[in-house]
């Protein structure tokens, strides 16, 4: 008898003919996950089980293997052959010591001379006669007895189903470039498009000294955070003071803040095509601030020619933005005390229905705004977070 960790993946089940390509990548992910633990993982069509570890490197694993996307659930099991007795002796570990119970038993191999309900009738049977303090509760059990025998030589038993992630493995969509502030927002935005299978990039807008070392540190740390579901990740760190300081000098006060988020998309795209990513991301949630209105939006996507913008939270509340902030580890180090580059220069009166052609006048008055764009993107620091 042998401790596993059996894994079931989410939405892959619904491929067709590629399904192998999301199962080898979802592989991939979860042997480098595994890295640096001594167990093996074995990978059959339909199931998938990590064995021969140590007991104390158990929690680990499982907390590790949570974090994989593409996985919807696992169960702690225990491996043994179909033979009734080796089937009892497991359940035996993993029952209850008292309450109500039931067996539910899954028979893979219709070939084996007993029934899927013989057997859960006499593994319970069993259970009863071992342990007086348990009772049969088939509707509304406290606890169940999972069986799930695959042929004559492999069963696995175990109690319950603890949640993965889900979504599809990262990877699998393409390669994103996710902006990437020190906020509470963006962090989420990042975390959902790579829940639904993207690679991703990120790119940071900082502007020293009127944001300090610490926030550009802040803005890694979360990427270290965000690493533990995305794999090893880029951050990309763009110099943005210059092109502040031009916008806040010739622009509109009232425009100002609409025009650095042009400014923003324009490298942002110039920086996913060098770096061939297919997308850019960002946190953006309508009506939220002035440059989160329909229109702000509208003029701000016109800047972006060649690539789509997602926008994972548009629809979302702030309070469950939040709440998502928290399940993932990312808010603590959100509200820091170290701003970002989005506070720079705020006007008193920011203009919720911006115009694109007074968008377009205003950067007209900006000297040599091409090349400040050029240069920017020339002078991108980039740092690797590894993957947890």
């Amino acid at each position: 008898m042998d401790n596993v960790i059996i894994l079931r993946y989410s939405e892959i089940h619904l491929k067709g003919k590629n399904r192998a390509f999301f199962e080898n990548i979802l592989k991939n992910n979860i042997l480098a996950k595994l890295s640096g633990i001594d167990c093996r993982a074995e990978f059959s069509y339909g199931r998938y089980v990590v064995c021969d570890y140590a007991a104390s490197d158990e929690a680990v694993i499982v907390k590790r293997l949570k974090q994989v996307f593409g996985l919807f659930s696992l169960s702690k099991a225990k491996r043994t052959s179909s033979e009734p007795d080796d089937i009892f002796e497991a359940a035996k570990e993993i029952c209850p010591a008292g309450g109500t119970f039931r067996v539910t038993v899954n028979r893979a191999d219709k070939t084996l001379p007993y029934t899927s309900v013989w057997l859960a009738s006499e593994i319970g049977g069993r259970l009863l006669s071992f342990n007086a303090a348990l009772s049969v509760d088939l509707h509304d059990p406290q606890s169940s007895v999972f069986i799930d025998v695959r042929d004559r030589a492999t069963a696995y038993v175990y109690s319950a189903s603890e949640p993965c992630a889900g979504g599809m493995p990262v990877g699998s969509a393409g390669r994103g470039l996710t902006l990437l502030s020190g906020g509470i927002d963006s962090p989420v935005s990042t975390y959902m498009m790579a829940k639904r299978g993207l690679k991703l990039t990120a790119l940071h807008f900082w502007s020293y000294p009127y944001t300090s070392m610490e926030a550009r540190d802040k803005v890694i740390e979360l990427a270290g955070i965000l690493s533990a579901y995305t794999g090893e990740m880029k951050v990309l760190v763009v110099p943005f003071t210059k092109i502040q300081e031009a916008i806040h000098k010739y622009a509109e006060s009232n425009y100002m803040i609409t025009l650095v988020r042009r400014a923003m998309m324009r490298i942002a795209e110039r920086v996913a095509e060098k770096y061939r990513c297919q997308c850019i991301i960002n946190g953006e949630d309508l009506g939220q601030v002035a440059s989160q209105t329909m229109e702000s939006i509208t003029v701000t996507n016109a800047v972006v020619r060649n690539l789509p913008v997602f926008r994972p939270l548009i629809g979302y509340d702030k309070i469950d933005i939040v709440d998502y902030a928290q399940k993932i580890g990312t808010y603590g180090v959100s509200i820091k005390p170290f701003e970002d580059c989005c506070t720079v220069f705020l006007p008193d009166s920011p203009v919720t229905k911006p115009t694109l052609r007074r968008c377009e006048i205003n950067e007209s008055k900006i000297e040599n705004y091409d090349s400040l764009i050029d240069e920017a993107v020339d002078n991108l620091e980039v740092f690797v977070v590894p993957g947890k």
